[in-house]
């Protein structure tokens, strides 16, 4: 956790030089809110603090403020970091049995309840508290937007600190190269492909749900063909998002859903048992049949997302976890020994 808040200092850094102690605020109300939430939920319910100590709220809170836009209300974000490690880690049982990325669980969260909020220009951009929009350091001013470039989510304005920062945590062991690779091939690959049209992604954007997001160890595949698949699939998932009108959630909506598809990623891509038959062609339609079901479901969560009926997908959530965390808790009419 130590090493994942080491790589993204340099990126709020950044922050702080665009827009100066506004994005500053919205970070340090994200990680307050998680680990307040985590503290009071512990407490509760648990009889312990210990688990913050392992600094996984700290790490949520920063990597959802990270997705956020640098004037997003306080409270708005206080509730965002709130639901990222309740609906996120804690109902689902704690660190390490999350199905889906806390963070990216609490940004929908936040979407869904302050739609109005979420998508409002306003939030965005105030010409008053620029501090340093663009630097003009190298004769191509691309090449200085790869370096700063003061627009977009928090945790967007440096390509170049990104990948120094996924490239800290390679060296670290703390990710592999499977995911972030095969995902930004995927997704450049697939985007070239698209046909002629206005297109608008965030290429920070990309690289920081690469590189951060999709890594999530408890979230993401354990097998090393299941983790090229599922880092091309979430490439795919959010190409195909971007060419369906998707402006903003393509990447949130391409993690999430594979989240779901993990499971069945590694059933499919599970080594062979050694002294077993090698059934390629069985493995063959089995990853076809997986495929044409994530592309069936990126279907309907894009027709969801046109009639703004995300909403009950989550609304569906919060009942799935909360009914799950009362199914696990320990019956009083059963003996423990």
């Amino acid at each position: 956790m130590a090493d994942v808040l080491f790589a993204l200092l340099p990126v709020c850094f950044m922050a702080w030089l665009a827009f100066g102690m506004e994005p500053v605020m919205v970070i340090l109300v994200a990680c307050g809110s998680a680990v307040a939430t985590e503290f009071l939920f512990s407490r509760l319910y648990v009889g312990k603090t210990a688990s913050l100590s392992d600094g996984s709220a700290l790490v949520t809170g920063t990597l959802l403020a990270c997705t956020l836009a640098p004037f997003t209300p306080l409270y708005i974000v206080a509730f965002g970091g709130a639901m990222a490690v309740l609906f996120g880690k804690l109902l689902a049982g704690g660190l390490g049995r999350n199905r889906f990325n806390p963070a990216l669980v609490g940004r929908e969260f936040m979407t869904v309840f302050f739609p109005a909020i979420m998508t409002s220009g306003a939030i965005w951009y105030r010409y008053d508290a620029v501090h340093v929009s663009s630097l003009d350091w190298l004769p191509d001013t691309f090449l200085d937007s790869l370096i700063f470039r003061g627009s977009g989510a928090i945790g967007e304005y440096s390509v170049v600190l990104l990948v120094l920062g996924g490239v800290y945590l390679l060296l670290k062991n703390r990710i592999s190269w499977h995911i972030p690779v095969a995902l930004t091939v995927s997704f450049t690959v697939l985007f070239m492909l698209l046909p002629d049209g206005e297109y608008r992604f965030s290429l920070a954007g990309v690289l920081l749900g690469a590189i951060f997001m999709a890594t999530d160890m408890p979230t993401s595949s354990s097998t090393f063909i299941g983790r090229l698949y599922y880092g091309a699939m979430i490439g795919a998932v959010a190409v195909m998002c971007i060419a369906f009108g998707v402006k903003h959630e393509y990447m949130s909506y391409s993690i999430l859903l594979l989240n779901a598809f993990v499971v069945p990623v590694d059933w499919v891509f599970r080594p062979r048992v050694w002294g077993g038959k090698n059934r390629l062609a069985a493995r063959i339609a089995q990853g076809m049949g997986l495929t044409a079901a994530i592309l069936a479901t990126t279907g309907i969560v894009i027709w969801l997302h046109h009639r703004e009926w995300i909403m009950y997908l989550v609304f569906a959530y919060i009942v799935w976890c909360i009914g799950g965390f009362f199914w696990r808790q320990p019956r009083p009419d059963v003996a423990v020994e």
